[in-house]
C-alpha cells in the first residue's frame, strides 16, 4: 500500500497536501464564485472547468487517483465540453438572462439556494461530527481502480445509468428548447442574396475603413468620403456616436 493511502487512512496530512490545498482551494473557489457571478454562459462554464479542474487534483491527493482522472477527463474533458458545445451552438446572449419570465425569480433562487446550501451543509456536518472514516483499506485491498469498478457496477450500477441518462436527456432537451425553427419562406438561397444586395438603395461595395482621411484613427471616427462627407458606414453601428469639433471636420492636407 503507498504512503498516501496509509496518510489518507490515518487522517494525517502531509507538508505537500497541506500546501496544494491552500493553493487549489481559494483557485477553486473563486471558480465556483465566477461561475454564479458570470453574465456569459461560456465563461460560467469555464469557471466551473477550474473547480472541477482543482476537485480532480483534490482527489489524487486522497489517494483516489482513478476518481480523480476520472474528474479531470470525462468531467472536464468531456462533458463540461459538451456543455460549452451546446451553449455556443444555440448561440444565446447574455442579454437573454436578464428577462425575468417570473416575477422575483432571481430573489426565490438566491434564497431557497442559500437555505438548502445551510440545510446540506449542517446534515453532512452532523452526520460526520466526530466520526472516524473506516474501511478504506479493505476497498483498496485489491486497487483502487478495481475496488471503485466494483461498487460502481454492482451496488450503484442502477444510479449510473440513471445519471448517463439524465445527462444526455438533459442536454438533448436543452438543445431542442434553444432551438430556433426558420420558416422555409424566410430562408434565401444565393440567388436572392445577390439580388438583395444589388437592389436599388443598397452599397454592394466594401466599406470605408475608419480613420480614412480623417484626423483620428480611432474606430470611433468615421471615415471621409471623396467630396469631403463623413461615412456613417465605416463606424459599427455599436459605438457611441462621437460629436467632431469644427477643427476635427475642416479638411486636412487637401486644400488646393
Amino acid at each position: 500500500m503507498s504512503t498516501s493511502t496509509l496518510l489518507a487512512a490515518s487522517g494525517a496530512v502531509s507538508g505537500g497536501e497541506a500546501v496544494t490545498f491552500w493553493i487549489l482551494a481559494p483557485l477553486a473557489l473563486a471558480g465556483a464564485i465566477g461561475m454564479v457571478a458570470a453574465r456569459n454562459a461560456v465563461h460560467s462554464a469555464l469557471w466551473l472547468v477550474l473547480t472541477m479542474l482543482s476537485l480532480g487534483v483534490f482527489y489524487v491527493l486522497q489517494a483516489g487517483p482513478f476518481i480523480g482522472m476520472v474528474q479531470i477527463i470525462v468531467y472536464t474533458g468531456a462533458i463540461m465540453m459538451l456543455f460549452l458545445f451546446v451553449l455556443m451552438l444555440v448561440g444565446r446572449e447574455a442579454s437573454d438572462s436578464l428577462i425575468e419570465v417570473l416575477r422575483g425569480q432571481r430573489i426565490a433562487a438566491i434564497g431557497l439556494g442559500l437555505g438548502f446550501a445551510g440545510l446540506l451543509g449542517s446534515g453532512v456536518y452532523r452526520a460526520t461530527q466526530g466520526s472516524t472514516p473506516v474501511g478504506l483499506e479493505q476497498a483498496n485491498a485489491g486497487g483502487n481502480v478495481e475496488g471503485i469498478a466494483r461498487l460502481l457496477f454492482t451496488d450503484y450500477v442502477f444510479a449510473f445509468e440513471l445519471t448517463a441518462a439524465l445527462l444526455i436527456t438533459a442536454t438533448i432537451g436543452g438543445m431542442i428548447l434553444a432551438h430556433v425553427e426558420r420558416r422555409k419562406e424566410d430562408k434565401r438561397d444565393q440567388v436572392a442574396t445577390m439580388k438583395a444586395r444589388f437592389a436599388p438603395g443598397n452599397y454592394p461595395g466594401p466599406k470605408p475603413g475608419p480613420g480614412v482621411f480623417a484626423t483620428s484613427s480611432s474606430v470611433a471616427t468615421p471615415a471621409r468620403l471623396p467630396d469631403g462627407r463623413l461615412s456613417d458606414r465605416s463606424t459599427p453601428d455599436i459605438l457611441p456616436v462621437r460629436e467632431l469639433t469644427a477643427e476635427e471636420t475642416t479638411l486636412k492636407g487637401t486644400e488646393k
